[in-house]
C-alpha cells in the first residue's frame, strides 16, 4: 500500500516542508519534509535548495522504501487464507504515526484497531504516544488526536494554515497555545520583540531573526526557523564561561558567545588545557550559534562557517 495524496498532504502540514536545507535542532543538515542524510533519498548540505515538487518526490520515496512496508505488515490481519488491510485512510494515519515516531510495530493501539476495540480505547491509547523525554508535549498530544480522527473518521486535517495577521509573521505550522508562548518566550530572550499579540510574533522580528541566521528571509515561522530557534536556545544554556577561555582563539567578533553564559560548576583547579579543548568542541557544535553572532562585521567568516 501508499500513502495517499491526502495522508501526503496532511504528512508535509504535519513536519512543515522546507525548501532550502537547514540545522535542526540537533545540528543535523536537514530539507523538506524533515529530510535527513538517514532517510537514504537525500544528503542535505549547505545551500541546497529543492522545489516543492521535490521535496514531496523526496516524501514519497522515503516513505516507500522505510516506512509504508513496516505499517503495512503490521496493520495487515491474516486470518488463515483471509487478510485483511486497512482502509486508505486508516494506513495514512498509521504512516503519519509511524514517520513521527518509528513505532508502529510495538504501539499498543494497533493491537486494539485490529481486534476492533472499542473507538475510545483505541483512542486513548493512541494519545498515549504524545510524550518527549517523558514529559507530554502539547503539540504531540494534538498530532496524535488528529491522527486519531483520520484513522477512526477518516477526516484529514485542514489544508491550510491559519491567516496572518497584518504585520506578523505567518506561521508555516500549526503550534498548540504552549508551543507559541514558548517561541515568543525564546525570541524575546534572544533580543528579538516578538510584539505584543500574544499568539503572534512580529514579522519583522522574523525576518531579523531569519537573516543573522542565514535562513530565507520569508517571515514564515516554519520548521527552519523554529528549529534554528531552539538551537540558539539550547546553546545558551550549554555555553559556559570557562568556554571563553577557548573563544580567545578565536576572532575577536565571535566572543559574541558571551550573550549564552548561564552557569556551571567550575573549578579552579581544572587543566587550561582541558577548558580550551572542551571550550573548541563546544564553540564546533555550535559554530552556527557564533555564525550569527559574527554575521553582523564578519558575514563572510558567517557563511564558512555555516557550510560546514
Amino acid at each position: 500500500m501508499q500513502t495517499s495524496a491526502q495522508g501526503i498532504a496532511a504528512l508535509e502540514l504535519e513536519e512543515g516542508v522546507v525548501l532550502r536545507a537547514y540545522r535542526d535542532s540537533v545540528g543535523v543538515w536537514t530539507i523538506g519534509a524533515g529530510l535527513t542524510a538517514a532517510s537514504g533519498v537525500v544528503k542535505p548540505k549547505a545551500g541546497m535548495i529543492i522545489t516543492k515538487e521535490q521535496a514531496t518526490a523526496l516524501l514519497q520515496e522515503a516513505l516507500r522504501s522505510s516506512y509504508e512496508p513496516a505499517v503495512q505488515i503490521a496493520m495487515t490481519d491474516v486470518v488463515g487464507s483471509k487478510v485483511t488491510r486497512p482502509n486508505k485512510y486508516e494506513f495514512d494515519a498509521g504512516v503519519s504515526f509511524h514517520w513521527n515516531l518509528g513505532k508502529i510495530k510495538t504501539a499498543t493501539w494497533v493491537k486494539l484497531w485490529k481486534t476492533n476495540a472499542a473507538r475510545a480505547q483505541i483512542r486513548a491509547s493512541l494519545m498515549q504516544w504524545n510524550k518527549a523525554g517523558g514529559k507530554v508535549l502539547p503539540g504531540l498530544t494534538d498530532r496524535r488526536s488528529r491522527e486519531a480522527d483520520m484513522l477512526l473518521d477518516g477526516k484529514y486535517r485542514a489544508a491550510a494554515l491559519p491567516t496572518p495577521v497584518a504585520g506578523f509573521a505567518r506561521w508555516g505550522l500549526l503550534l498548540s497555545g504552549a508551543e507559541t508562548a514558548a517561541a515568543r518566550a525564546g525570541f524575546k530572550v534572544l533580543g528579538y520583540d516578538p510584539g505584543a499579540n500574544i499568539n503572534a510574533i512580529t514579522e519583522a522580528a522574523a525576518r531579523k531573526f531569519q537573516g543573522d541566521h542565514g535562513l530565507t528571509v520569508d517571515g514564515i515561522l516554519g520548521r527552519a526557523t523554529l528549529s534554528t530557534l531552539q538551537r540558539r536556545l539550547d546553546a545558551r544554556a550549554k555555553t559556559v564561561a570557562p568556554a571563553l577561555a577557548a573563544a580567545a582563539t578565536l576572532p575577536a567578533a565571535a566572543t559574541g558567545l558571551a550573550d549564552q553564559i548561564t552557569s556551571l560548576p567550575y573549578s579552579g583547579d581544572a587543566s587550561m588545557v582541558g577548558l580550551a579543548l572542551w571550550g573548541a568542541s563546544l564553540a564546533w557544535r555550535y559554530r552556527d550559534v557564533i555564525a550569527a553572532q559574527i554575521n553582523p562585521s564578519l558575514p563572510r567568516v558567517a557563511a564558512i562557517l555555516r557550510s560546514f
